[in-house]
C-alpha cells in the first residue's frame, strides 16, 4: 500500500512507516500531523485516482525531528570589477514517521 501526497507545493510517495524529509513544518516534535492532499492511493486490491485530490483520504504522521540540509555556497564574480559576493545557505527539513494512510 502506498500513497502519493502533495506537501508544501512537492509530491511524496509514502508508505506506512516510512521516513520522509520534507520542508520544514511549524508543529513540535513529537505532534501528529494531517495530510490531507493525497492525489494517489494504490493497495493490494484497487486503485484510486484524485481529480485533482481523493476526498475523505488523508495521511497522517509523527514528527519525529527537525533537521538542516547541508551548507550550500554561492559565490558570484566579476572580472576586473571588483564585484565579489560569497553567500551560504542551510535549507530546513522536518523528519515525519507515516502512521497511517487512511
Amino acid at each position: 500500500m502506498f500513497a502519493v501526497v502533495e506537501i508544501a507545493g512537492m509530491q511524496y510517495k509514502v508508505q506506512p512507516a516510512e521516513r520522509v524529509f520534507v520542508p520544514k513544518l511549524s508543529q513540535d516534535i513529537g505532534g501528529t500531523v494531517k495530510f490531507e492532499s493525497v492525489l494517489f492511493f494504490a493497495d493490494e486490491k484497487s486503485i484510486k485516482i484524485g481529480t485533482p485530490r481523493i476526498k475523505g483520504l488523508s495521511v497522517e504522521a509523527k514528527i519525529l525531528s527537525h533537521v538542516k540540509d547541508g551548507k550550500v555556497t554561492v559565490f558570484k564574480k566579476k572580472r576586473r570589477k571588483g564585484y565579489r559576493v560569497k553567500r551560504g545557505h542551510r535549507q530546513q527539513y522536518t523528519e515525519v514517521q507515516i502512521s497511517k494512510i487512511g
